[in-house]
């Protein structure tokens, strides 16, 4: 991967020109309606799908999510964000505690950081050893390979930041009420670890891109473009067709049958808006 540098990369006619939110919104209408096709198709027929999402504190995983997951079913679509593990977990093999939320038939799994914390943050961090994480790097493509032949769609997306967008957007946070909660201790830590993040991005890629599970690396420095992308992007990926459904009609109400609404004290909720 080439070097980080100080200045954001040049940014080409399409990204200097804001995309506006009317337009964003009409774009992602249109992706919402094929996300719910895929939906329809992959409980059909049965498929399951894993989708990782990556990459340094304010890159835009959760936006992106949100994105993909706002208009489909959470029976469907479910999103994993694990905790630090626990003391049993900590015991396990390290990939043990991810295996349980893959998908079954049916499924689309998103996981918001994933087995790949080892790779990140728990190097950076020093929450384990230079030989834990080369085992890491060793085996993941190992493992990865036993999840895509279980017949899992496994799809890895790092969403790339560059350091005055990663610098912006976590001011706002702090000074935002709504996003204060997002900014953690661990995250100032890491924020000052710029370049040891970026070691540690270009060992990973190195070992763990592979031909059965790449990693699909997105430009995320305008967030609206970013989600369209990626979104765009999965669906081209997955195999799918609208599967065909019955025209829906409302059936007609019964008749009231002499029923009347109660005449019972509500605690009604105060109409202040």
């Amino acid at each position: 991967m080439a070097k980080d540098k100080k200045k954001a990369p040049k940014r080409n006619a399409a990204e200097t020109l804001k995309l506006k939110n009317k337009d964003y919104l009409e774009q992602l209408r249109v992706l919402h309606v094929e996300l719910v096709k895929l939906q329809e198709w992959v409980k059909a027929k049965g498929i399951k799908v894993c989708i990782v999402f990556e990459g340094r504190d304010g890159a835009g995983k959760g936006g992106t999510i949100k994105a993909i997951t706002e208009r489909v079913s959470p029976r469907v679509f479910r999103v994993v964000a694990l905790t630090a593990p626990s003391d049993r977990e900590k015991s396990q093999m390290y990939v043990q505690r991810y295996l349980p939320y893959l998908p079954a038939a049916g499924e689309v799994v998103i996981f918001d950081r994933s087995w790949y914390n080892r790779a990140g943050v728990e190097r950076v961090m020093g929450f384990c050893t230079k030989a834990q994480v080369a085992n890491f790097l060793r085996t993941t493509p190992l493992v990865e390979r036993a999840i895509v032949d279980s017949g899992v769609i496994l799809l890895k997306y790092w969403l790339e930041v560059s350091e005055e967008e990663q610098t912006r957007r976590l001011q706002e946070r702090i000074k935002d009420g709504r996003k204060i909660w997002k900014l953690t201790p661990m995250d100032l830590k890491s924020y000052s670890r710029w370049y040891d993040y970026s070691r540690a991005r270009d060992d990973m890629f190195k070992a763990t891109d592979t031909d059965h599970a790449p990693w699909l690396v997105a430009n995320s420095n305008d967030k609206r473009r970013a989600r369209l992308n990626i979104i765009n992007d999965l669906l081209s990926r997955i195999p799918y067709k609208e599967v065909a459904r019955e025209e829906v009609v409302l059936p007609k109400r019964q008749k009231p049958g002499g029923y009347r609404d109660p005449d019972y004290p509500h605690r009604r909720v105060p109409e202040k808006f």
